[in-house]
């Protein structure tokens, strides 16, 4: 309808105005987009082509795509009968980070089951695709991490029980294998060829819909949001299911795994996320040889440079990562790191943003000698470091719960629940303070804490226990968002809370 009424418009501007410009308008509105011509588009050398076809690409990719359903022991134990269904189990887990709720329903019906034997039971759901003849495929580390069984289902029905090769939370990559030959592998694309603006599509299986095919297109590389890689993001509709699912160009290769959503109501809002095929490929050839990932580290805790604290420091620009804190007995501390240092090179690459840091140490085998340029009090220092394993992420022990909830500003302004850290966590985490987050509500649940993290900064400024904490949060514009530095295992990140009004 939008051309009939762009056409009656464009008429009647000619009739009445008697404009050559209105009549032009109105020609080209009623031609072919493959043959308007016109001297803005010979000047610019733009060409205006039509919508694309996706029907080849689905022929093309669709059998590589699998459906993947875990499953989960469920030891012998009361249940309520309003249990929600794996679907909706799998959307809370991905989108908010929590289990789904269960209703405290007295009048709910009971199943005893106490006495019966372990039976698999229905945990997730998720995509992923082949990537090679012989049974290898890949999907997202969260869809089969905890998993009991594993369920692959190929788009001829044929059903294989999977088993896990090895997972990489920090990448949200997995590799899993199916007893299968001759299977229909996918096309590996380059993702330094992609482009922002060109045409994707992705297929997966949106709340259990095998074979479901979205598309659009990419709206930004290179997208950082606060996790280990760089990701490609879209607007390709993805919904709870699409992950693990590949991202295609249209020249039929995969370049990315859809991964991740931004979303306020936990559903689609134009918003989503995809691992670069390059990154993923890295990361599976480490799973498929050793079952795991090796990773450099420095023992560094870092922040972006902001303009302000560059021009304070007398640097040309923002640029660099700056060290906030260094580890006892890490590679950093043995190479005379400091903190207050802002990390500009390393191996001879400039370091543009922070977050360029973890991704070049990373990508560096243990056990390198590398280069490393620092600004320190005004000047230029060269420096050299061994690089050291990451070791597996440790989780933040659970402390006991305060005697009385906290219900001052953190609760009502940010939606934390916090304590204190007592001395043995400070010691295992090696911090000087911080205050545990014991449970999450709005908004901060949507800006993706969780239940154990440690608050180590609100609005740049540290908050060494609650009492600190409490003091800020009463202090702020409740109508900006506000920062917060939080440690999550061995790694520290940013992340913005909108606080309540």
């Amino acid at each position: 309808m939008a051309r009939p009424l762009a056409l009656k418009r464009s008429v009647c501007l000619s009739v009445l105005c008697a404009s050559l410009w209105a009549v032009g308008l109105s020609t080209a509105l009623v031609q072919p987009a493959s043959a308007q011509t016109g001297s803005t588009s010979a000047a610019s050398g733009q060409l205006v082509r039509g919508l694309p076809d996706f029907t080849e690409l689905v022929e093309q990719v669709g059998p590589s795509v699998v459906n993947i359903r875990t499953l989960e022991k469920a030891a012998a134990k009361e249940t309520q009968g309003n249990e929600p269904d794996a679907e909706m189990q799998e959307f809370f887990r991905r989108f908010f980070g929590v289990p789904m709720p269960i209703p405290n329903n007295p009048n709910a019906p009971r199943q005893q089951r106490r006495g019966q034997p372990e039976e698999a039971q229905p945990r997730g759901v998720g995509s992923g695709f082949i990537l090679s003849a012989d049974g290898f495929v890949m999907t997202n580390a969260h869809v089969v991490d905890g998993a009991d069984q594993v369920m692959v289902t190929l788009p001829d029905k044929r059903e294989f029980k999977a088993r896990i090769v090895g997972l990489d939370k920090r990448s949200d990559v997995a590799v899993v294998k199916i007893e299968a030959t001759g299977l229909p592998a996918v096309k590996i694309g380059d993702v330094n060829r992609l482009k922002v603006g060109e045409w994707v599509m992705a297929i997966g299986s949106p709340f259990g819909l095998d074979n479901s095919v979205t598309a659009g297109i990419v709206s930004a590389k290179q997208r950082d949001t606060g996790d280990y890689l760089p990701f490609i993001q879209t607007d390709v509709a993805i919904n709870p299911g699409n992950s693990g699912g590949p991202l295609i160009h249209m020249r039929g290769e995969v370049v990315g795994i859809n991964s991740q959503i931004y979303s306020r109501s936990g559903g689609f809002m134009g918003i989503s996320f995809a691992i670069p095929i390059d990154e993923a490929v890295r990361v599976s050839e480490q799973l498929r040889s050793t079952g795991k990932v090796q990773r450099g580290r420095l023992g560094v805790q870092i922040d972006q440079v902001s303009k302000e604290v560059a021009e304070s420091l007398g640097l040309s620009k923002a640029q660099g990562a700056l060290v906030r804190g260094v580890e006892q007995g890490s590679p950093a501390e043995k190479a005379g790191l400091e903190p207050g240092d802002i990390i500009l090179k390393f191996e001879g690459k400039a370091i543009d943003k922070s977050t360029d840091l973890p991704r070049m140490v990373g990508n560096t085998k243990p056990g390198t000698r590398s280069a490393i340029q620092v600004w320190r009090r005004g000047s230029l220092k060269d420096m050299h470091i061994t690089v050291g394993e990451f070791e597996a992420e440790k989780p933040v022990k659970k402390a006991a719960a305060p005697e009385k909830p906290q219900t001052g500003n953190v609760t009502k302004v940010l939606g934390l629940t916090v304590s204190e850290l007592t001395d043995a966590q400070k010691k295992e985490l090696k911090l000087r303070g911080g205050v545990r987050v014991d449970a999450v509500a709005e908004p901060a649940s949507r800006s993706g804490i969780q239940e154990g993290d440690v608050i180590l900064a609100l609005a740049n400024i540290e908050t060494p226990n609650v009492q600190a904490l409490e003091a800020l949060t009463a202090k702020l514009d409740r109508s900006k968002p506000v920062s917060l530095l939080i440690r999550r295992g061995e790694w520290a990140q940013y992340t913005v809370i909108r606080p309540t009004r």
